[in-house]
């Protein structure tokens, strides 16, 4: 079944890698890091996800604030690299995240189409709405909801859930984005309509639940949709 407009009352993204570029961090003080800043950024980013899954299962829930600090302090560790300056700066940088290029007027698009638009984010509250209010899309978004709401981390269904009883839209009619294939699967599974935004050109993962359609980057969803 090939996506379309009539098919969707809701447009729901993933925060962290699909709307906005949490390699910021790490190429904003590239100069302090040297060689250590592409080691950095994934050890960071594998280290912050992995602790969400363990989190989840131990049943330790914490807020993703947290977990991307204690996730930054494991990568610094393993580069060792001691600089308390340069932790601070490098988690600054996670409030005022860019988001990618094409973000505002892909959302400005949907919008005028007339679909619903909100993120769905392992996010702390506070996390993803300075990065909205950076990225001056809160105007083209009608909501965000945060795992925090639930106690636990994506991909446990309760969290897709939320966007089903937030926007008042079945979840068959809900198209979601992400960028992690991981996510991807999770939210297939539940049941919402899927594209996978396969910015990093990686393989698919061998779960459950698939994409319908993949795009290197969300200027290609209004078209996909055909809007």
């Amino acid at each position: 079944m090939s996506l379309s407009r009539d098919d969707i009352d809701a447009c729901v993204f993933d925060a962290y890698g699909t709307l906005f570029d949490y390699a910021a961090a790490a190429a904003r003080h590239k100069d302090a890091l040297g060689d250590k800043a592409a080691q950095l950024t994934e050890t960071w980013r594998v280290r912050q996800i992995e602790y969400t899954w363990l989190r989840s299962l131990m049943g330790e829930y914490t807020e993703f604030w947290q977990v991307t600090q204690d996730a930054l302090d494991y990568a610094m560790a393993s580069l060792d690299l001691e600089d308390a300056d340069l932790r601070r700066k490098l988690l600054d940088v996670y409030w005022e995240l860019d988001a990618f290029a094409e973000v505002p007027n892909m959302l400005a698009t949907l919008k005028a189409a007339g679909l619903k638009t909100a993120v769905l984010t392992n996010g702390s509250p506070d996390m993803v709405r300075a990065a909205i209010d950076n990225a001056r899309i809160a105007d083209v978004l009608d909501d965000a909801f945060s795992v925090d709401s639930v106690g636990i981390f994506k991909p446990h269904p309760s969290v897709y859930q939320l966007a089903v009883d937030g926007l008042s839209v079945p979840k068959e009619r809900i198209c979601f984005m992400s960028s992690n294939a991981w996510d991807v699967a999770g939210a297939a599974t539940f049941g919402f309509r899927v594209v996978w935004v396969n910015r990093y050109g990686q393989p698919p993962e061998n779960l459950p639940g698939s994409a319908e359609s993949v795009i290197t980057d969300l200027s290609g969803l209004p078209p996909l949709l055909g809007v």
